[in-house]
């Protein structure tokens, strides 16, 4: 009756969720949501415009407007009147829903041209999901003092034009036409026009020129089409009212920054009658360097093969549902049998084994549900959390502080099955210890469920191409019905195993007695394995090595490796002693392959070698790098000497990375391979903000990846590796590059 319970309360949490009853409306990105603008008045007045999509609302009180530039101020909002809404978090709160204008004053003095604003608010959807903060940068273009030196007087015009009364009513050609230039990225600039109300601009006089620039010029300009008219002095026309914006596309030859000159001539007038004369404006820009544009010397195949998270992707876009979901449920399948699953094996048989009580075929298989589902249904919230609002909650909780703390849990839990409590603990912690860990451990289906949300976050699995692909999927449309629906069949798919072995407890593990005690103190060492495991994440190479040696050593002494046996002895004793021979020579070996300077529990003896001087190490050697900035600068110059740039994704706490290391990057062929291209790794695992915008850049949930750049300094994305690859895969996959 239970089991029904959790298995309906796990689809009401995934289904019912906020986050998955908006996936069929598509929940939107917060800048999608709320589209904030900002635009000049006039230099005294900017205006805050947000266009608000439906069945969304915006807080009144959580706008708040700053200037990031020195000498500029702003002055107190005028907010208009909104609609009242009790919040459940906030209160009594004052909202905006469709479309908001604010006017802002701003105070600035005479000599400052450009300044940052900085605009923060806050949302929601009226389906319970709220956004956190969010802020926005603009660069706005302040219009000069004084009218540019080349336009010519307004008294040139003097003939036939209104009385002088009606001229000084009209605005100075800097305030009538304000012109504006911004940079959008190395290879476009930005212009736009704000047209005072009651004025106009005319489409044919508008012309864009490049002074006394070298090395950039404009390309052909599409400016956008206005209002047509007929005018008696030019005849048949177009004309702008408000506002005009596009974009200027360049053409570069040099790639160094650069001081460009633009040029903007154009001419308007005043709804009256009044025209202005032809105006001319420059305004000086500082370009950016820009990426070479020499050819890769990478030939990509005729038809370019898509990697395999965007062949994920693409069939997410297009197979049918049911095939989607089979799809990921093999998936998961497949992905349970990676060394990051393998950990919860000896978690779910320790809550199995739990007291010294029969354990039903039955009670193994509903505790093994509960841990799965538990398991695939925050497995899914969790992934699609991060897809929306782009963090990996995995990557978080693998902070150092968590990371001991859950390893400090397994060794109690441990130390419970050795019967061990007594021996260390003070009796009142011991009891109240025990109770606690009961709950997460001793036939609670609760418990065990408790045990699968924490298994998800903190042992969980890697980033395979799968997960990639969906949850890519699920940030780029913001469809979590279907992206986390593929994701929670993916999470059962991984359960498999761990269900079969619940179905098969009941006749493979012994009964109440002797043999469950045994194979309790068996599953308490496979949970002292996980804590060291675990800890591998966040301790130096050599201590990890240490704790393996002592996880084997220790637990071999109590199997009686040292103990003579007498010649009575039972084939299981024999068997026993065999098995506690092999843990002890093997852990002798990880200590003295320590004291030899090495630290790969798998090859403690790599480079000992009695009649040979020690080989150097065949690791490769990435240079690191640690965010975005740092990462061009190497693009560039290893475009510059016409070489291939590999980006490696890494993270301590990374189990797919170290067997990257270990079996695919100490390869002699994969290093051949690489042996002229640039090799850099950015080390993801304190999970910073510069790490999180590594991830956001290149659309990644986590490592490990490895990415490879071209001489035109851009991404080869067929040549995408996701997830853990063996050399073969690792250079099949690039043997085209």
């Amino acid at each position: 009756m239970f089991i029904l319970k959790l298995s309906l309360f796990s689809f009401i949490l995934l289904f019912n969720n906020p986050l998955f009853a908006v996936g069929a409306e598509n929940l939107l990105r917060a800048e999608q949501a709320f589209k904030v603008s900002a635009k000049l008045l006039t230099p005294e007045q900017l205006e805050l415009k947000w266009d608000i999509s439906e069945d969304y609302y915006l807080y009144r009180d959580k706008i708040v407007v700053s200037s990031k530039t020195p000498g500029v101020e702003i002055g107190t909002l005028d907010l208009p009147v909104g609609k009242n809404k009790h919040d459940d978090n906030f209160g009594d709160m004052v909202i905006y829903r469709n479309t908001v204008s604010v006017k802002v004053p701003v105070k600035h003095t005479g000599n400052i041209t450009t300044f940052k604003l900085q605009v923060q608010h806050q949302g929601c959807a009226d389906v319970g999901v709220c956004y956190p903060p969010q802020k926005n940068l603009f660069d706005l273009n302040l219009p000069a003092a004084k009218p540019n030196a080349q336009l010519n007087p307004l008294q040139a015009l003097t003939n036939g034009l209104p009385p002088a009364s009606i001229q000084n009513d009209l605005l100075p050609a800097e305030q009538a036409f304000q012109f504006f230039a911004s940079i959008k990225d190395a290879h476009t600039l930005h212009v736009n026009w704000i047209i005072a109300e009651g004025y106009y601009l005319y489409r044919e006089k508008i012309q864009l020129t490049l002074k006394e620039t070298q090395g950039v010029t404009l390309e052909t300009v599409e400016i956008p089409h206005g209002k047509p008219q007929h005018d008696e002095a030019f005849g048949n026309v177009e004309i702008f009212y408000h506002e005009l914006d596009f974009d200027l596309p360049l053409s570069r030859t040099s790639q160094a920054p650069l001081t460009l000159n633009l040029q903007a001539s154009f001419q308007g007038c005043a709804e009256r009658g009044v025209c202005y004369p032809p105006m001319q404006q420059t305004i000086p820009i500082n370009l950016p360097a820009a990426l070479n544009n020499v050819a890769s010397t990478i030939t990509p195949p005729a038809t370019t093969p898509l990697s395999e998270q965007d062949q994920i992707i693409q069939a997410l876009h297009k197979d049918s549902l049911m095939l989607t979901l089979l799809s990921f449920f093999g998936f998961g399948l497949l992905l349970a049998f990676t060394p990051c699953i393998f950990p919860m094996i000896p978690i779910l048989s320790g809550i199995i084994v739990g007291k010294n009580r029969e354990v039903t075929t039955l009670t193994a298989f509903l505790l093994s549900l509960s841990y799965v589902l538990a398991s695939a249904v925050a497995y899914t919230v969790f992934g699609v959390l991060a897809a929306l609002f782009g963090n990996n909650l995995q990557a978080t909780f693998q902070q150092p502080w968590i990371i001991a703390l859950f390893s400090a849990i397994f060794v109690l839990l441990a130390l419970s099955m050795f019967g061990f409590y007594h021996l260390e603990l003070p009796k009142a912690f011991q009891v109240r210890l025990h109770n606690s860990s009961e709950k997460f451990r001793n036939h609670s289906y609760w418990g065990a469920a408790i045990m699968g949300v924490l298994s998800s976050l903190i042992v969980g699995p890697c980033v395979a191409a799968p997960l990639a692909g969906a949850l890519i999927f699920i940030g780029q449309t913001g469809d979590a019905l279907l992206g986390g629906s593929a994701l929670f069949m993916m999470g059962l798919g991984m359960g498999v195993p761990l269900l079969a072995l619940g179905a098969s407890a009941g006749k493979l593990l012994p009964k109440a007695g002797r043999w469950l005690n045994i194979t309790k103190a068996v599953f308490g060492v496979l949970m002292l394995a996980v804590a060291v495991w675990m800890l591998e994440r966040i301790v130096p190479a050599s201590v990890s090595m240490l704790l393996w040696a002592m996880l084997l050593i220790i637990p071999a002494i109590y199997l009686r490796a040292l103990d003579n046996l007498p010649e009575s002895s039972s084939n299981w004793s024999r068997l026993w002693k065999g098995l506690g021979l092999i843990m002890l020579i093997y852990g002798v070996i990880l200590l003295v392959g320590l004291s030899a300077g090495n630290t790969n529990p798998l090859k403690p003896l790599q480079n000992l070698n009695i009649n040979k001087p020690a080989q150097t190490s065949t690791t490769l050697v990435f240079k690191r790098i640690r965010s975005n900035a740092e990462l061009d600068r190497v693009i560039q110059q290893a475009s510059a000497n016409k070489q291939i740039v590999m980006l490696d994704f890494y993270a301590d706490w990374c189990i797919s990375c170290k067997e990257m290391d270990a079996y695919t990057f100490s390869d002699p062929n994969v290093q051949q391979r690489l042996n002229n291209m640039v090799l850099v790794q950015a080390n993801v695992t304190d999970a910073t903000d510069d790490d999180f915008a590594l991830l956001k850049r290149f659309n990644l949930i986590g490592p490990p990846a490895t990415l490879f750049f071209g001489l035109d300094q851009t991404e080869q994305a067929a040549y995408r590796v996701i997830g853990f690859k063996d050399a073969a895969q690792f250079l099949a996959g690039i043997k085209t590059l």
